[in-house]
């Protein structure tokens, strides 16, 4: 059986009821058997997200309403504005502000691997891991691969003062 299209939400729709003070993901993509990821995100007048790093997958970036800035290398500032379309290379490092009308944007890219528990190698020699619970995304549950986490990389969250 062939899956079929359907329209999952009207993005405008879910932007034009966002409350004072709202910030993160307001939507994501979650069917089942998708081989994409998306978020809709809405970072608040003059909110951050924090320089990161994604090191696995490139992202597309896509603002839909307000605008702001990104930080790219070099000290760059790149100008967002509502219809702005943004890659953001894997492996680059990027801040996000927004302006003082918010700003609402898409973020796509291809679905991360699950976590997986695999066997562990013949150089094993017991002794548990380090716990990372502090690394944890409180709002999306993404694992940070950043030691000392300041925001998500997915959402956007603040993570919580150590």
């Amino acid at each position: 059986m062939n899956a079929a299209p359907e329209v999952l939400a009207v993005l405008t729709d879910i932007l034009a009821v966002v409350e004072d003070g709202e910030r993160g993901a307001l939507w994501n993509l979650a069917e089942a058997g998708r081989e994409l990821d998306a978020n809709l995100v809405w970072l608040p007048a003059g909110a951050e997200v924090g320089e990161h790093q994604e090191d696995v997958l490139d992202v597309l970036l896509v603002v839909l309403e307000g605008g702001g800035t990104v930080k790219a290398a070099g000290d760059r500032d790149l100008g967002l504005e509502a219809g702005a379309v943004l890659w953001l290379p894997r492996t680059s490092r990027r801040a996000l502000a927004a302006g003082p009308d918010g700003l609402g944007y898409l973020t796509v890219h291809r679905r991360r691997p699950g976590l997986a528990i695999t066997a562990p190698s013949a150089a094993y020699e017991g002794g548990e891991g380090p716990c990372m619970l502090d690394r944890v995304c409180p709002e999306c549950g993404r694992l940070s691969q950043d030691p000392a986490p300041v925001f998500c990389s997915r959402c956007g969250e603040r993570f919580p003062e150590r």
